[in-house]
């Protein structure tokens, strides 16, 4: 059976080399820290589920420490500029083909895995089965860019350095707060939440509620950075109580649209690292904050436009 842990190791040999590349590096004055919170970061990866959880809690605090005193950013990279513009000008389109294999191996192995069994048990356990195939997929993306772009046999791993150095710590902040977002859940923050709403907020009408639902996932999503991890506490806490089980409303509904109204924090705020912190750090603007000034407008607008739809269709 393949199981998430496959994926897991996956990143955990990428992280660890990035870490293994950040020690040789010279060009960088820090690269002692560098390969300390990414050799970390890979030993998590690598052996977490077999580690005891104080183990793994001290590991994350040594990261936190290592990042806290700062890192630091190599030069070594596997092409000049030169000819990363001649490459560019001689694939054209061509340039996508990697890119485009991951979105479309991620869907069709989606489909096409769902279900599939070996000697009577299912390949991949259904709960995961997307998240599998997105592994799967970007294995496929990374086999076909070896192909089409022919570039040096370390250049993967090199490019992934470059790349986890520019964004630094943030990079591992989606993991993180997912795994926050479990906690909240489980410690009943939506329950607590739920309490102050119908405490201190106008909730009287199925349009308030809906308000409060939708305003309150994009804010909690700000704040934690990720939509996934906001639902489940925000949903507990106003979705289901108040707008499905007071109002009445359509709970398929109003999931959906309250998830996009996460999705509109999502955009506005920094802790989405891979959103608008790693665009940022591709196009090497000077403004890190850039991409979510540029996304603010678009993000409140689908916000309104979420409350009216979820408050037009969610309500029979």
């Amino acid at each position: 059976m393949i199981t998430l842990e496959a994926v897991y190791w996956l990143m955990g040999v990428l992280v660890a080399g990035v870490a293994i590349v950040n020690a040789r590096d010279a060009s960088n004055p820090r690269r002692w820290r560098n390969t300390l919170f990414w050799g970390t970061w890979a030993v998590l990866f690598l052996f977490g589920s077999k580690l005891d959880a104080h183990v793994s809690g001290v590991l994350m605090l040594l990261m936190v420490g290592t990042a806290s005193v700062g890192l630091g950013q190599g030069t070594r990279e596997t092409s000049t500029a030169a000819s990363r513009a001649s490459s560019a000008a001689s694939l054209r389109h061509r340039l996508f083909i990697p890119v485009l294999v991951v979105p479309i191996a991620t869907y069709a192995g989606s489909v096409l895995l769902k279900g599939f069994l070996v000697n009577g048990e299912p390949l991949i356990p259904p709960a995961q089965v997307t998240q599998v195939a997105l592994g799967i997929a970007t294995v496929l993306g990374l086999l076909t860019a070896l192909v089409v772009l022919r570039p040096a046999p370390s250049a993967p791993v090199v490019e992934a350095r470059r790349l986890l150095d520019a964004v630094g710590w943030a990079a591992v902040l989606p993991q993180a707060l997912a795994a926050l977002g479990a906690v909240f859940a489980a410690a009943g923050v939506g329950q607590a939440v739920s309490s102050l709403a119908t405490t201190y907020l106008p909730l009287g009408s199925p349009f308030a509620a809906v308000i409060a639902y939708s305003v309150g996932m994009a804010l909690f999503t700000m704040v934690m950075g990720n939509a996934f991890a906001a639902f489940p506490v925000m949903t507990a806490g106003i979705g289901l109580p108040l707008v499905v089980q007071q109002y009445g409303g359509d709970v398929v509904i109003v999931t959906a649209i309250g998830m996009l109204s996460g999705f509109c924090g999502t955009l506005m705020t920094p802790m989405a690292a891979n959103y608008n912190i790693v665009p940022a750090a591709l196009l090497e603007l000077e403004d890190r904050y850039a991409v979510i000034r540029a996304q603010i407008p678009t993000a409140l607008a689908l916000l309104v436009a979420n409350i009216l739809l979820m408050g037009m269709f969610a309500f029979p």
